[in-house]
């Protein structure tokens, strides 16, 4: 195979991946045409994409505050003592979550990270007392990371996921408010 066809592939895959995140409710005809495949190609690349686990899930986009949620971000740094063996399992593990859920706080997305901090985790939860008290549970569970904690609860959502939120007059009233 020339390096050509194999990024003639890489792109046709790209594209794939655009049109799913701009819509993975869209139906297999769609996206393969706003991709210029055919439909069987389209299906091949999609279910190849998902088999691999280039593609880990769908989701919706929904605003948190419809359901009495707030998005909070905890940024994380590791503490400077030595690193305790932790098995990564145990961040997803059901035992950690039977911690947590209780309080309503669900984990969004865990990123480790490069700079400043070592982790940002994205929470939802009820509210702020909710959230400190997860960065607790967080503390207790995993010594490794630094008490001190920053925890920022987002106003408004403008983009996630590579969509737009479509209710702009939310954040016309929370600018207009500073």
């Amino acid at each position: 195979m020339t390096k050509r066809t194999k990024d003639m592939m890489d792109e046709e895959t790209r594209n794939v991946l655009a049109a799913l995140q701009q819509n993975a409710k869209g139906n297999i005809a769609t996206i393969a045409k706003e991709c210029h495949m055919s439909k069987a190609k389209c299906s091949r690349t999609i279910r190849h994409l998902e088999k691999t686990q280039k593609i880990w899930g769908y989701t919706a986009i929904v605003d948190e505050r419809d359901l009495l949620y707030n998005k909070f971000i905890l940024l994380l740094k590791r503490s400077r003592d030595k690193l305790v063996e932790i098995n990564l399992d145990d961040v997803v593990a059901k035992e950690f979550k039977q911690l947590y859920e209780p309080l309503g706080v669900r984990i969004e997305s865990t990123y480790y990270l490069q700079g400043d901090y070592d982790w940002v985790v994205v929470i939802t939860a009820p509210d702020l007392w909710r959230a400190k008290k997860f960065s607790h549970i967080l503390f207790d569970h995993f010594p490794m990371f630094d008490k001190n904690v920053n925890i920022m609860e987002v106003l408004f959502t403008r983009r996630a996921h590579y969509i737009v939120n479509p209710d702009q007059s939310k954040l016309r009233e929370l600018l207009s408010l500073v």
